[in-house]
């Protein structure tokens, strides 16, 4: 059964972040909002929640998964990156941007690139993104909720309940937001590429 929390978006009450985090850690799949629409998160160590998400958005095995942290602190121990880079990264988190870096030895396998060996970060400006990961404490292994067939993300928390009820754990309602995905910006080689445009200031990195 997919449970409904309405999260309060400014003040989100830590009774059912807590509920949705050991939801979470018991190998659940969530739907929680973030600063460019909601998108589908799981534990990083959780393979079956993780094939999940390649069921519901019909995903290949090329598809860059994104590590959704609380903020760089966390950067150094899952990909790696040079002082220039790291700098662009600081100006612009938190935001609506996932940065492709090449990933570190600590990140799974399954989570990188097959061939790249690469891997999304990103830090959302979210209250309710930003106070699951707080209590989390560690990455949310996560992408856009983007259904096949569509460009843009999900942005109805009820309507994304009544698409999705039965195959996802938890849908976290945390009132309408964009349905911009983030701006998808590629790092790997040092200077900015954009690989997707979306919401923020995509022209920054042009």
């Amino acid at each position: 059964m997919t449970q409904f929390y309405a999260i309060h978006s400014e003040n989100p009450q830590m009774r059912l972040i807590s509920q949705a985090v050991a939801c979470i850690r018991s190998g659940g799949l969530i739907v929680y909002p973030t600063d460019s629409g909601y998108a589908l998160g799981c534990h990083i160590g959780d393979k079956k929640a993780l094939d999940k998400i390649r069921k519901i958005r019909k995903l290949d095995k090329s598809h860059n998964f994104t590590l959704v942290c609380r903020d760089l602190s966390e950067l150094g121990i899952y990909a790696r990156v040079d002082n220039a880079s790291f700098r662009v990264l600081k100006n612009h988190t938190p935001g609506p941007y996932t940065f492709i870096l090449r990933a570190s030895a600590e990140t799974p396998n399954r989570l990188q690139h097959p061939k790249k060996k690469t891997i999304g970060i990103r830090v959302p400006e979210n209250a309710t993104a930003l106070a699951l990961l707080e209590s989390l404490g560690e990455p949310l292994m996560s992408t856009s909720l983007i259904l096949p067939g569509q460009d843009s993300t999900l942005s109805d928390p009820e309507e994304i309940y009544e698409s999705l009820k039965g195959k996802v754990d938890l849908v976290i309602d945390g009132g309408h937001v964009s349905d911009l995905p983030t701006t998808v910006v590629d790092m790997v080689d040092g200077a900015p590429k954009i690989m997707r445009y979306g919401a923020g200031t995509p022209e920054d990195f042009e």
